[in-house]
């Protein structure tokens, strides 16, 4: 169905309303028409839009106009160029995926909840009746397992708002451990027949994010490894993503990954082998995708670096 729709073969836009300094000109610039057209021309069907609050909510719950209009603006481009979006709120308040940003308590505080309903409710009146070309992401990379019980609680709540208003739109629902395809079995069975799993995937981590300078306090990133001392292969991605795979199956529910990829730190050559095999999987369970990023974020597909080998990345996708 993700396929038919065209929400099969995506690209990220890291780093524009989301992981930045919240500038106009960061805004205004990093990603621009020409991107959007870039994106269409390689081939890809749909864009994933990472959106942190603080581009579209004010600290007191109230919606950003100014903000809502570069959504809106973004929707205007991926319309001209034939791209379908996911809009995924990459931060909301009190809580992040990454530690550095110091958002705590949303799993405990209900202001903080009502606040991340609020922005639903918000797109879903705002942009539900694009059903066939917009679908929502929740929340990006729960982190902890304590947090599972509040998220599944939090998850259904919202989707029962969305639907309230959007019926129709799609909405995308991940686990813990920053979206493990191991912890997706750990969700509850879908709320209605409009949600859709979503995991991202780095794996193996010491390969994806060998000189993450962002880990260093957490392991040793001086180490570098090629993908055949990466331990990677065929067999391992379906070991790792059997879990999903299955859970998905029994739910009858469909699969999405919502963000893939390899450090610019890794040859592209040595990148190249990542994802010609993780894509032969995804290919083989038809797994719809969108991969980490297109411009820099230290993951780069637009980079310089992958000048050599993008028409062959291109043609895995």
């Amino acid at each position: 169905m993700l396929k038919e729709r065209g929400f099969y073969k995506g690209v990220n836009l890291g780093g524009w309303m989301s992981q930045c300094d919240y500038s106009d000109e960061r805004l205004d610039t990093f990603i621009t028409e020409p991107d959007f057209a870039q994106i269409a021309r390689w081939g890809f069907d749909h864009v994933r839009i990472p959106i942190d609050y603080d581009v579209i909510q004010n600290k007191d719950g109230t919606m950003k106009p100014e903000g809502l209009r570069r959504i809106d603006g973004a929707l205007a481009l991926c319309e001209k160029y034939g791209l379908n979006t996911v809009l995924d709120l990459h931060k909301t308040q009190g809580f992040s995926f990454d530690e550095g940003e110091h958002e705590e308590g949303f799993f405990e505080n209900e202001a903080f909840q009502e606040k991340f309903y609020g922005i639903w409710e918000c797109f879903a009146a705002r942009y539900g009746g694009r059903h066939e070309h917009v679908m929502f992401e929740l929340l990006n990379e729960v982190t902890e397992k304590a947090f599972l019980p509040a998220w599944k609680r939090i998850s259904r709540e919202c989707v029962r708002r969305i639907h309230a208003r959007a019926p129709e739109v799609y909405v995308l629902l991940g686990s813990y451990r920053w979206n493990s395809a191991r912890t997706l079995p750990e969700l509850d069975a879908p709320y209605d027949d409009h949600v859709i799993y979503n995991f991202h995937f780095y794996e193996p981590h010491d390969f994806t994010h060998q000189g993450a300078y962002w880990e260093a306090a957490r392991r040793d990133i001086t180490k570098r490894y090629t993908y055949a001392e990466s331990g990677a292969s065929q067999a391992y991605f379906e070991d790792w993503l059997a879990p999903a795979i299955d859970k998905a199956a029994r739910e009858g529910c469909e699969l999405y990954c919502g963000e893939y990829g390899v450090i610019d730190v890794v040859p592209p050559a040595e990148a190249i082998k990542w994802f010609r095999d993780l894509h032969a999987v995804f290919e083989r369970h038809g797994i719809a995708r969108s991969l980490w990023s297109y411009k820099e974020m230290d993951f780069g597909l637009a980079d310089p670096r992958m000048d050599d080998v993008r028409d062959e990345l291109l043609s895995l996708l």
